[in-house]
C-alpha cells in the first residue's frame, strides 16, 4: 500500500497507555501480553482513508509503544495486532480487523455492522471457524488524539455532599433533554442540554443533591436492535471506557461534557456516572472483534478453564471482563481516575458490581478491585455505589460489599413497595425504614451504605408502579419476555391509563 506522506516513528515510552500528545508529537502505548506485532494505522480527517501504517518499534513490560513526531491532536488512528488465531487456547488475533484503542479519549464515526467485524467467516460451524481476511476498517469508529489542554483548569465548586444528606436522581442524558422545549433545539439530547440552565434549575428545585447519569461511555447500537428498527437507548454495552458517547456530543465536544459538570457543581449538585466495567460490546465467542478481543483476548476476558474458546458469562451478555489481570484492573482504575480527575465526576454507580469483586474462586470483599479502590487517595473519597448482584455464582451480595461503599438495597425497594400498595406490613419493614442495620451495621458501616430506592431504570417506572399489575413490554419486540415479573405494583382498579378521576387521583397520591 502506497502513502502520500512518510511518517517517522521513534521508540517512545511504554507509559502512559493510550495516545498522548506532548506539544511535539504523540506517544502511542498499547498493552498486549500475547501479541507478536502491532501496527498503528493513521487515517485522514474523514476517517475513510488510511494514510499511514507504522509498526510500533518497541515492546517493554508487555506494552507495545512508539512515538510519532509532529503528529497533532485530532489525528485519527486504530491498531492492527498480529498474533496466533487459536481460539481453543483463548487467542483471537486477526490483523485484518482494525481495533479501537482501549484508552482512546474520543471516537469518530459510528460502528457500522458488517461481516468484516468478525474474526471468523460467518456461516461456518462454531467449532470449525475459518480465519476471516476482510478488512473491518471502513466500518469501525476511529480513535481520535485529544488535545490535553481541553482538560486544563480545576473545578473550584465540587459540592462534596455528605452521604447522610444525599438525594440521588437517576436520569438519562437524551431521555431528559430531547423533548424539553426549555432547551435550545441544537442542545437537546446532548451533554450541553443536560447542563443547560433550564435542566439544572429544575433538578435543583426538586431538592436533588446528586444527579446519576445512565451510561455515557461509548456504546454501539446492537445489530439485533437495528434489525427491528430500534436503538440501544440505555447504553449498557460499553465499547470504550474513556470516550464519551458521541451520540450525546454537542457543539463543544469533550469541553461540553466538562461544562455540563461545572454547571451542576455551580448549583451545588454532584454528578455521578453509572458505569459498566463488567462486560463489553464484543459478546461471546461468536461476537465481533472490535477492540479487546483482537488486542489480547486471553488477558482481557475471563475464559472457561480448559475450554478457553468459551467465555465465563457471569454477566448474561456473553463475556466477563477479567479484572483479576493486573493490566485489565489498571485499565479500569485509569478510566475511573480519568473521569474523576479530568472530567470532575463525583462518584460512580457500578453496574453488576459483584462481578468486579469476583476472583476465580468467587466473590471476595478483599479482591483486587476492592483493594485497589479503597487504597486509592482520590477514588476512595468519591461516592462509590455497587449494584450488589449478578447471575454468577454467589452473585447476590446485598450487605456484602466492604466499608466505604454504598449499595442498591432491593430489600428496601421490595418491602416499601409492598407496604405502599397496602399489603400486610412485613416484620422487617421497620429495619428497612431505619437503614437496614441488619445488613449494614458491621465494620463501622453507616446507614447511608443502604441506597434506598423505590424505582430505577430496571423494571417499572414510578408511573408504571401505580398503573399496572403486570408488565407490558410488547413494543420492543421481545414478546414481553424481558424484564422482571415481580414488580409488586398495583393498578388500583384499571390496567393502564384510565379516565377514571378517582383512580387517577389515587395514583397521584401514591406517587407523591
Amino acid at each position: 500500500m502506497a502513502y502520500d506522506k512518510i511518517y517517522e516513528i521513534q521508540a517512545g515510552q511504554s507509559y502512559p497507555l493510550g495516545a498522548n500528545y506532548d506539544d511535539k508529537g504523540v506517544n502511542f502505548a498499547l498493552f498486549s501480553a500475547c501479541a507478536e506485532r502491532v501496527e498503528l494505522c493513521l487515517f485522514d480527517p474523514s476517517g475513510k482513508s488510511e494514510i499511514a501504517r507504522l509498526e510500533l518499534p518497541e515492546y517493554t513490560d508487555e506494552v507495545w509503544h512508539g512515538y510519532v513526531p509532529d503528529l497533532k491532536p485530532g489525528a485519527l488512528y486504530g491498531y492492527r495486532v498480529y498474533g496466533p488465531y487459536d481460539p481453543e487456547n483463548g487467542h483471537r488475533f486477526n490483523p485484518h480487523k482494525l481495533l479501537i484503542d482501549p484508552y482512546a479519549r474520543a471516537l469518530t464515526g459510528e460502528l457500522i455492522w458488517n461481516p468484516a467485524h468478525f474474526g471468523y467467516e460467518l456461516g461456518h460451524d462454531e467449532l470449525d471457524l475459518s480465519f476471516d481476511t476482510r478488512d473491518s476498517a471502513p466500518y469501525t469508529p476511529k480513535c481520535r488524539v485529544v488535545d490535553p489542554r481541553v482538560f486544563d483548569g480545576q473545578d473550584p465548586h465540587r459540592p462534596a455532599v455528605p452521604w447522610s444528606s444525599t438525594i440521588l436522581y437517576e436520569t438519562h442524558v437524551k431521555g431528559f433533554t430531547q423533548l424539553n422545549p426549555a432547551i435550545p433545539p441544537e442542545l437537546r439530547g446532548t451533554f450541553e442540554g443536560m447542563g443547560h440552565k433550564a435542566t439544572v434549575d429544575y433538578i435543583k428545585s426538586l431538592g436533588i443533591t446528586s444527579v446519576e447519569l445512565l451510561p455515557v461511555h461509548a456504546f454501539p447500537d446492537d445489530q439485533h436492535l437495528l434489525d427491528r428498527g430500534l436503538k440501544n437507548f440505555w447504553g449498557y454495552n460499553t465499547l470504550n471506557f474513556f470516550a464519551p458517547a458521541s451520540r450525546y456530543g454537542g457543539p463543544n465536544g469533550i469541553k461540553g461534557f466538562r461544562d455540563m459538570v461545572r454547571a451542576f457543581h455551580d448549583a451545588g449538585i454532584e454528578v455521578i456516572l453509572d458505569v459498566v466495567y463488567n462486560h463489553t460490546a464484543e459478546g461471546n465467542e461468536l461476537g465481533p472483534t472490535l477492540s479487546f478481543k483482537g488486542i489480547d483476548n486471553f488477558s482481557y476476558y475471563r475464559t472457561i478453564a480448559g475450554q478457553h474458546r468459551y467465555y465465563v458469562n457471569d454477566t448474561g451478555t456473553g463475556n466477563t471482563v477479567n479484572t483479576s489481570h493486573p493490566r485489565v484492573l489498571q485499565m479500569v482504575m485509569d478510566s475511573l481516575r480519568y473521569w474523576a480527575e479530568s472530567m470532575h465526576i463525583d462518584g460512580f454507580r457500578f453496574d453488576l458490581g459483584t462481578i468486579l469483586g469476583r476472583e476465580p474462586e468467587g466473590f471476595d470483599q478483599r479482591g483486587g478491585f476492592f483493594d485497589a479502590m479503597m487504597q486509592d487517595p482520590l477514588l476512595s473519597r468519591l461516592k462509590l455505589i455497587g449494584e450488589p448482584w449478578d447471575i454468577g455464582p454467589g452473585g447476590y451480595q446485598v450487605g456484602g460489599f466492604p466499608p466505604g461503599w454504598g449499595e442498591w438495597n432491593d430489600k428496601y425497594r421490595d418491602t416499601v413497595r409492598e407496604y405502599w400498595r397496602g399489603d400486610n406490613v412485613s416484620s422487617d419493614f421497620a429495619a428497612r425504614l431505619l437503614g437496614s442495620g441488619d445488613l449494614y451495621d458491621q465494620r463501622g458501616r453507616r446507614p447511608w451504605a443502604s441506597i434506598n430506592f423505590i424505582t430505577a431504570h430496571d423494571g417499572f417506572t414510578l408511573n408504571d408502579l401505580v398503573s399496572f399489575n403486570e408488565k407490558h413490554n410488547e413494543a420492543n419486540g421481545e414478546d414481553n419476555n424481558d424484564g422482571h415479573n415481580d414488580n409488586r405494583s398495583s393498578n388500583y382498579g384499571v390496567e393502564g391509563p384510565t379516565d377514571d378521576e378517582q383512580i387517577n387521583a389515587l395514583r397521584e397520591q401514591q406517587k407523591t
